[in-house]
This record gives C-alpha cells, structure tokens and sequence, in this order.
C-alpha cells in the first residue's frame, strides 16, 4: 500500500501508514500541499528560463523615510511636579497701547516709552563709583611713580655709583701701568696732561655704554642689590637705558642733576626723569638703607 498523503510504502494488511499515520483515503488539502522531492507525488523539474543579472534592474531601498524604533520601553511618568504646572498662567492683552507721536519736521517720531518694571521688584541703591585719583606723597604733590617699588636711598645709590667708579679707576690705573711697561715716562707737560685727563672719561663712558648694550645693571647695582625699573613697575627697554645713559653723563658733568635727588620729593635724579626710570632693591629684605 502506498500512503496517498506522504507517498510511504507501506505493507497490503497495514491501515495506517506508518510513517505519517494517515488511512488510505486521506488526501492532500490546499494548506497542507507541499512540494516533495521524494516518491511517487514528487514534483517534476520544470525548466525555467533565466535571465542574466546584469539584465535585472537594481532595486535601490528607499531609505528616506526610514525609521527606527525605540530601543527603550516607555517610561512611567515621573513622580516630581515642575514649577510651571504649578504656576499660574499669565493673562494675555488683546488690545496694545498707543504710543504718543509727536510731530518734528514734517515727520512723525514715536515716543519712546519707559521698560515696564515689575511692581514687585525694588531699586537698589549703589553708591557711585570713585574718580580714580594719582598717588599722592606726604605732601599734596602728585607722584611721577605709579608702581609699588620703592626708590634706593640716596646713600644706596652713592656706594653703587662708588663701585662702579672704583672699577674704572682700577681700569685707569692697568692703562697707567700698561703705558709706564711700554716704555712711556711720566712727564708733566701739556700734551701728556692732555692725554691722561681725556683716558679717565673716555674709559668711564665706556664702561657705562657696555652695560647699556648688553642690557643690564652695572657691575655696583649687582652687588648692592639694586636693579631698575620704569614708573609703571616694567623692566626698562633699550632706549630707556639708552636715555638714561645719556641723563647720567649729564648729571655728571652739570653735578647739578646728582643733587637734585636731595631735593625732589621722591629723590630723584635728573636721569631718572628723563628715562622714567629709578633704581630699586631686588626686595625689601636687601635694601642696605632704608628711608626713616
């Protein structure tokens, strides 16, 4: 017996197939039909003709619109209430006021309205801010120094300027010594007094132009601790120490510019007004004299 539903052999005295269980007279339905590839109610191939793929238009997805969903469930709403559910809504105005126009010219201005101030908020009173006013000394005289720093002592200043001169007075002498090995005699005549009254300010100017061009303090600020600095606190550029090069080798030939420090109200030199420049100590714990 061949099963009519699953195309099992099956003995002649058998009832039921035994592999699907079906009687004899069951049949295929429509939902149930399959195509089988095995037995007697096998499907034949049929051929079917091909087309090649570079005949097939390509079918592009249209992902415009594409969507995805959300990963997360919905959350159940949250327990906490915001403010502005709880405050009131503001009326709203239908009508807009007019403004007053007022006629200039021919033309038409709106006039300007006041901003609207909350009744509910106050005025704070702020007291006016203060006019900056310069520094001022003991006296009612205005100070020329804006910065902090305080100016060297007169007598400060005096042991820095011996230093410096006692370096080239020792310069001086190696040239006396050189000119005395090299075979020349002392002889006090006019050109000899010439020459030896001229070495002495030529090597003191330039002693003082070295310093100038590299920059940097002479050899008696560094050791008495004392360096310059501008009115406005800044370390001095190349043409302030050039300027105040030039207001020293006029102090010093007038003597009247070195005496103008006992003088000012901040002890200043003629220098230190033409370069607005002044030395100060490098801090307060090196000054080896202080003001009373």
């Amino acid at each position: 017996m061949t099963c009519s539903y699953c195309g099992a052999r099956n003995g002649d005295g058998e009832h039921r197939c035994r592999r699907c269980g079906r009687r004899p007279g069951d049949r295929l339905n429509g939902e149930a039909a399959l195509h089988r590839t095995t037995g007697a109610l096998a499907a034949k191939l049929q051929p079917v003709a091909v087309q090649s793929l570079a005949a097939q238009p390509a079918v592009v997805p249209n992902l415009a619109h594409a969507v995805q969903g959300s990963l997360f469930p919905d959350k159940p709403p949250a327990n906490v209430i915001p403010f502005e559910s709880l405050a009131p809504a503001a009326p709203r105005t239908t009508t807009r006021p007019r403004t007053a126009s007022t006629t200039h010219g021919g033309t038409k201005h709106a006039a300007r309205r006041a901003p609207r101030v909350p009744e509910g908020q106050g005025e704070l009173d702020f007291l006016p801010v203060a006019p900056t006013k310069p520094r001022t000394l003991g006296t009612t005289v205005e100070a020329v120094i804006y910065c902090e720093a305080p100016v060297a002592t007169p007598l400060h200043r005096a042991v820095a300027a011996a230093l410096d001169w006692s370096m080239v007075l020792i310069a001086y002498g190696l040239f006396l010594l050189t000119f005395r090995l090299c075979g020349g005699d002392f002889v006090l005549n006019r050109s000899n007094l010439i020459v030896f009254s001229s070495v002495l300010p030529l090597i003191g100017f330039t002693y003082g132009i070295f310093w100038t061009i590299a920059g940097t303090e002479t050899a008696g600020m560094r050791w008495t601790h004392l360096r310059l600095t501008t009115f406005d606190g800044f370390p001095p550029d190349g043409a302030q120490r050039l300027l105040r090069f030039a207001g020293s080798c006029l102090s010093l030939c007038t003597l009247l510019g070195m005496l103008w420090s006992l003088a000012d109200e901040e002890s200043l030199t003629w220098q230190d007004h033409i370069s607005r420049t002044f030395p100060t100590p490098h801090e307060l714990e090196s000054r080896v004299f202080q003001r009373r």
